[in-house]
This record gives structure tokens, sequence and C-alpha cells, in this order.
């Protein structure tokens, strides 16, 4: 079975609330018949998008190709989070790579950020960002280890954007009693992540950019001049990027060793109007510690968008059903609130949670697994791409240097022991571990 198709209709959003809310484009022709370019992109969202609007702006003459509709994936489906640094903390980085790439790793998230703000303002996309992520933590252990990294943070890479909060303070900002404090992150933020992906496309094809829908890449020849087919035509080019993060299926098994996909759900309510204050009483965005993490944030109209649940295999399941549970264990009073929306999406994983940069082969790239830290680290590896297929490659060298183990099981046994080591991440949460 494949993802592209399992849980969507060809072509067509899922019924999602960015997707009845973002500001339409589109749509755009499919492939047909042959064409040469020098840098075909596999996967419209950030990654791809990103890739090629750089690389239009360079004045390389780009192609690429969405299975679906632009933003289709991930990058139309997320909690809008846009977090600081990496996936991994820096305690983790300065002991995988050393201090001195851990901080050119930190500096390099930080560029994420700025990277996505600027995107947004220089060319006036329908998005607006929203400062603010609030980390919420479980344990009173959890709380003081939050408070000694933002000190570490503040100390040694001169970030003082987080502030610490106690339970009071918490429960003042999130309005729940279900967490002992944590910290929040001001340098951090939200947007309306479709909105986002679908201003990167208009930026990509006003820049020169061509780009295709309803594009499945089913085969790619890989050699001097590599060909990527569809269905309805080929792209010869110079280089090939890959950017189809959760969807890449079996295009490279060499990626697919390294890089897993897996499903994870959102709910939009009804409009809360005058309640909406008590569950968060700033405009930002929330992010607790559990490893199958809770998300959420209020959307412009003052919906509760919630993010919680993860699912192994092809199929989503109840979506609503999934995600009511861990909403009303953090907002028990919203038992009342109509849910209105109630969507999935595959996103993907690695078994380090920092993305997996790659080149299958010599002429392509790839960048996936963003681990649910994507939305700013997606767009800023497509920049890198972008910078690498021009022979500046310093970004892309330093995260494909990053030990990335393949998953245990290879392609046939990895679903099931992935499955088995989630299901004990699981119980580990429902228990309070």
């Amino acid at each position: 079975m494949n993802l592209l198709h399992a849980n969507d209709r060809m072509g067509e959003y899922p019924p999602s609330y960015y997707a009845a809310t973002a500001t339409p484009l589109g749509p755009f022709p499919t492939l047909k018949g042959q064409i040469r370019a020098d840098v075909c992109i596999i996967g419209g969202g950030y990654t791809g998008l990103s890739a090629a609007l750089h690389l239009a702006e360079a004045g390389l003459d780009v192609v690429l190709l969405e299975a679906h509709r632009m933003g289709f994936g991930a990058s139309g489906r997320n909690g809008g989070q846009v977090g600081s640094g990496q996936r991994q903390d820096q305690d983790w980085l300065e002991t995988a790579v050393g201090r001195e790439d851990a901080r050119r790793l930190w500096d390099m998230g930080e560029d994420a950020k700025a990277l996505v703000r600027g995107l947004i303002d220089r060319h006036a996309m329908p998005v607006r960002f929203h400062p603010g992520i609030a980390h919420a933590c479980r344990s009173a252990s959890e709380v003081r280890h939050a408070h000694a990294y933002a000190e570490k943070l503040a100390r040694d890479y001169g970030y003082d954007q987080i502030q610490p909060l106690d339970r009071a303070e918490m429960r003042a900002i999130i309005g729940s009693d279900a967490y002992h404090g944590g910290e929040l992150d001001r340098g951090a933020g939200h947007l309306h992540p479709l909105n986002f992906a679908l201003g990167l496309a208009k930026a990509a094809a006003d820049a020169g950019a061509r780009l295709f829908e309803r594009a499945e890449v089913h085969h790619i020849t890989h050699g001097d001049k590599p060909v990527v087919r569809t269905a309805s035509g080929q792209v010869t080019c110079n280089h090939v990027i890959l950017a189809g993060n959760g969807y890449l299926g079996g295009l490279d098994r060499k990626i697919a060793a390294r890089v897993m996909p897996i499903n994870n759900f959102i709910l939009a309510t009804e409009p809360l109007g005058d309640r909406a204050a008590g569950v968060l009483s700033q405009p930002i965005a929330v992010a607790d510690t559990k490893f199958v993490v809770n998300y959420w944030r209020l959307s412009e109209d003052n919906r509760l968008l919630f993010g919680g649940g993860e699912s192994y295999g092809y199929r989503f399941p109840d979506v609503a059903r999934t995600v009511m549970k861990p909403m009303l264990e953090v907002y028990p009073q919203l038992r009342d609130v109509r849910v209105e929306y109630a969507w999935g999406g595959t996103l993907a994983i690695t078994m380090n949670r920092m993305p997996c940069f790659a080149r299958p082969a010599p002429n392509v790239l790839s960048a996936s697994g963003y681990s649910g830290h994507g939305v700013a680290m997606a767009t800023l590896a497509g920049k890198m791409m972008a910078q690498a297929v021009q022979g500046q490659a310093s970004g892309f060298d330093l995260m494909e240097r990053l030990p990335q183990p393949r998953f245990p099981g290879g392609a046939t046994l990895r679903w099931p022991l992935l499955v088995a080591a989630m299901t004990w991440y699981s119980l580990r949460d429902r228990l309070g571990v």
C-alpha cells in the first residue's frame, strides 16, 4: 500500500481546518511529455518548495514534481510550531558531535527560524507569525531540567528568550492543572502551516521554477543525467533533490532504511468565543514533554487546534476519537465542545530524531526525517540543498555528518519493531514515567 493514497483522495487536500482557511493557489499543471531541467525536485512540501525557490532565484532551471497538491503532506497538516534549535537538545549534540559543531547546529536552528520569518515578509505571504511556544512538563524533575537547560542556553549560547514557569505560572497561561511547570520560549512561534507552504509555492513559481501537481514519481534512472519518471512524463536533469519525507516510499531504499513514516493527528474545535481565554491566556502555542507529544494553540478565530496520538500503519484510525482522549486529559472542561475538523498526516522520524541528510548518488541530494521539528528546519534544508547544488555545501555536509543509524530489521521488520517500541513509550506516558 502506498501512503500517498492510503488515506487521501488523489489531488485533494485533507478536510482540515488549514485547507478550509487557506489562501487559494493553483492548481498547477501535471507533467506531460519529456522535458529537461538543471534540477528536478521530488516533493512539494517545505523542503522541496524552499529548494525550488532558492535555486530559481539563483538562475537555475528547476522542475518540481508533487504527487498531489503543493503542501499536501506534513507541510500542510502539522501543528504550525516554529521551534528553536534542533530536535535534539544541545546537551545531546555536544556529546554527539562536540561543542564546536553543536554551536554551529544551534546557530543553524536560529537561522532556520529567521529564514521562515524573512521569507514571509519578503514575499508578502498571507501568513502571520505568532511569537511564543510554551513547553509543559509533567513532573517536578522535568521542570528542574527545563529551567537548568534555559540557564545553559543563556550562558553558553547567548539565548535569553526563555522564561522559566512554575506550576502556577503555567496554569495561568494554559488554563490546566495537568502540568508541573515548564518554560516559555519567546523566540519560537507558530503559524498557519498550509498558507506558509502555499506562500513558498507562489514565490518559487514567481521566481521561475516550474511546478507540477498530480505528478507522482514512480521511478528514477540514475546516471550522469538522471531521468525522473511519472505516469505521463519524464524529466532529464543534472541533479535530483529528494524531498518526499514520509511519503518518499520506495524511491530510495538507502533513505528508507533510516527514515520511518509515522502518522499524527489534529482536531479543531468549534470557535470557543469567551471560553478561549480559559484555554490559553496568551496567543502562544504549547507542546508537552510526553514521548507521544501533545501540542496545541488557538487559531485566529479562537478554535482550539489540538494535536495528539500517533499510529504506525497505513490506515488512519478514528481521528477525532484518537485526539479527544489526550485533549480532555488536559482540558476536561471542553467535554461539551463540538469538533468541526479532524485530520491526520504522515511525517517521518529517524532513530536519533535528527534529520537525515544524505547523498544517495553523486548528483542526488536528500533531506528528510525532521521528527516533528520540520517547519523551520525543512525550510532551511531546502535552502541548504540549493546551495549544495551550486557547490556551497558546508551546511549540508555538517548535517550529513550527524550519526544516522538504520532502523533495525530492515524494510521488512522495521514496522513491527517500531510499533513495539512506540507502544512501550506510549505506556510510559500513560503511567506518568
